[in-house]
């Protein structure tokens, strides 16, 4: 495997437009050959989605979804550039596989860049502290908090999530590949996900208690 360094991935990006992890994978998947990768980022539908990525997108829908008989509940936001892709089936379906997705993934945010400097600060010191307390070298503590950093991000950003339906691509790689066949920039601008009972304290009933106070009565 050829070393993919910071300069390919840069230079792969001023050549399509495409995000800086599709470049990075797209030199892995092609171990490192520039003209290749940018094949592979145009087949994907990476490169002509990061042309778009620019224009404005304000119209859309607000969705709904409801799980598991009322007891999880979803409303998600997503943007395009026009009324008239906003109606089609093709979009809606989108809307409601996104709806979907974070009611089963439990995401908090939409992108990484979301995540508060504060949350990721707080995250940075607990994986630090869990790699000392496993006896790794100090040296390698900082390399090691950043790939588990990657793997939380992973988990909580709705984008660089596994998409439900299709584990082998994530929610971004969808999202692009809409973009590309519907021929407009899409966004996904934002979401609310409700849990019954989320946050209350749950009534424990002393079953012991219950029944001796049914033998005092």
């Amino acid at each position: 495997m050829a070393e993919i360094t910071a300069a390919m991935v840069k230079e792969l990006r001023e050549r399509t437009g495409a995000g800086m992890m599709d470049c990075k994978k797209a030199l892995m998947e092609t171990n490192g050959d520039m003209e290749k990768a940018v094949d592979f980022l145009r087949e994907k539908g990476l490169a002509a989605a990061a042309k778009k990525a620019g224009r404005i997108a304000a119209e859309g829908v607000v969705d709904a979804y409801i799980h598991g008989g009322g007891r999880i509940g979803v409303l998600v936001e997503v943007n395009c550039e026009t009324d008239f892709v906003a109606k089609t089936d093709e979009f809606r379906l989108f809307v409601r596989d996104i709806a979907m997705q974070v009611a089963a993934a439990r995401p908090e945010y939409v992108r990484r860049e979301d995540v508060p400097e504060h949350v990721i600060a707080r995250e940075k010191e607990v994986l630090a502290a869990q790699a000392a307390n496993e006896g790794k070298p100090e040296k390698v503590i900082e390399k090691i908090v950043q790939g588990r950093l990657d793997k939380f991000f992973k988990e909580v950003c709705l984008l660089e999530q596994p998409f439900i339906k299709n584990p082998d691509i994530t929610v971004q790689e969808l999202l692009n590949e809409k973009i590309a066949k519907i021929g407009e920039n899409i966004v996904i601008r934002r979401f609310t996900r409700y849990e019954l009972g989320e946050g209350l304290a749950k009534r424990q009933d002393d079953f012991a208690e219950q029944v001796a106070a049914m033998t005092r009565s």
